[in-house]
């Protein structure tokens, strides 16, 4: 699978770079599988966690480069800085997988590997041969094209994209990528079709302060696109992160608006599905230069770029 990485076509952008020859697009990474962290993650919705959290596995380097990304550290990383990050083979990543199963995890969620699809496939595919079986979960952006997504068809069990926005103003102006709304739609049915269960494929959207429009024309689409095929996880954690050069909102959503979205959920009909409540703060941030990325009370570290295995 690696001649993918050749000319590079894996997400919409399309750069055509040779990442084989060391060449970056704009996702910043070449061919070679780069890992910030790997926890027992308890912070995702409920039936993912489980009794022993998910096996989260974060990427390093991003195709989107959202201006508020809660993993920047990671996923673009600061001014004339390479997102941090430590170079894997596929059999680490099959060992990172068997020791996330060893300590419990209910399954493998991999966090933002658009950009890295084929190297991710391989390490899945040796993991399940040396015995891990638990689920594996794609947790991405959305802004992938059908024929990458197809590689994962045979490895992946649960697909969790985001839908972002289907405004191509606001996708430019916060996330890069004014051609994110058609992109993710087609995604999103794709998953769908490779999922055959509406409870593999859970739809999260993060509400955006001020930008009420935006998340109401999320919610109709998903009411008439994806009722009965996928679950929708509605997520109110939005934090503005001060001293970055990017516009973003520069607030939490408001109580009213909170109140607003859930009106909207009765009256698109939308029952299926997770709504965050609405806790402003910022505590539960990562900070990937430590030990444990987060609060002890949210993950277990297992490995990080530093340390590797704990």
């Amino acid at each position: 699978m690696t001649t993918l990485y050749k000319s590079c076509k894996l997400c919409p952008r399309s750069c055509g770079v040779d990442r084989n020859a060391g060449e970056t697009g704009f996702c910043g990474e070449s061919a070679a599988l780069r890992i910030g962290a790997a926890v027992i993650h308890r912070g995702e919705e409920p039936p993912l966690v489980g009794t022993g959290g998910s096996g989260t596995i974060f990427i390093s380097g991003c195709n989107l480069g959202c201006a508020f990304c809660q993993n920047y550290q990671i996923s673009q990383g600061g001014k004339n800085e390479k997102s941090l990050g430590k170079n894997v083979s596929v059999k680490d990543f099959a060992q990172i997988c068997a020791a996330l199963r060893d300590k419990g995890a209910e399954n493998i969620n991999i966090v933002t590997g658009s950009h890295a699809i084929p190297a991710i496939v391989e390490g899945l595919i040796t993991a399940k041969k040396a015995g891990v079986k638990i689920p594996v979960l794609w947790n991405s952006s959305a802004y992938e094209n059908t024929e990458a997504l197809e590689l994962l068809r045979e490895q992946v069990d649960i697909y969790l994209p985001d839908l972002k926005t289907l405004d191509s103003e606001i996708a430019a102006k916060f996330f890069n990528a004014p051609d994110y709304p058609a992109a993710a739609k087609a995604a999103i049915k794709k998953m769908i079709g490779m999922a055959n269960a509406k409870e593999k494929v859970i739809i999260r959207h993060l509400i955006l302060p001020g930008f009420l429009e935006s998340t109401r024309s999320v919610l109709r689409w998903f009411a008439e696109n994806t009722a009965g095929l996928a679950q929708l996880s509605l997520m109110t954690q939005y934090t503005p992160i001060h001293g970055r050069d990017r516009a973003m909102p520069d607030r939490y959503l408001s109580e009213e608006e909170y109140e607003t979205v859930l009106h909207w959920l009765e009256e698109f009909n939308i029952e299926d599905g997770f709504v965050q409540e609405l806790v402003a703060g910022n505590e539960w941030l990562p900070d990937f230069k430590r030990t444990n990325p987060f609060s002890s009370e949210l993950s277990v570290p297992v490995w990080d770029f530093n340390t590797s295995f704990f």
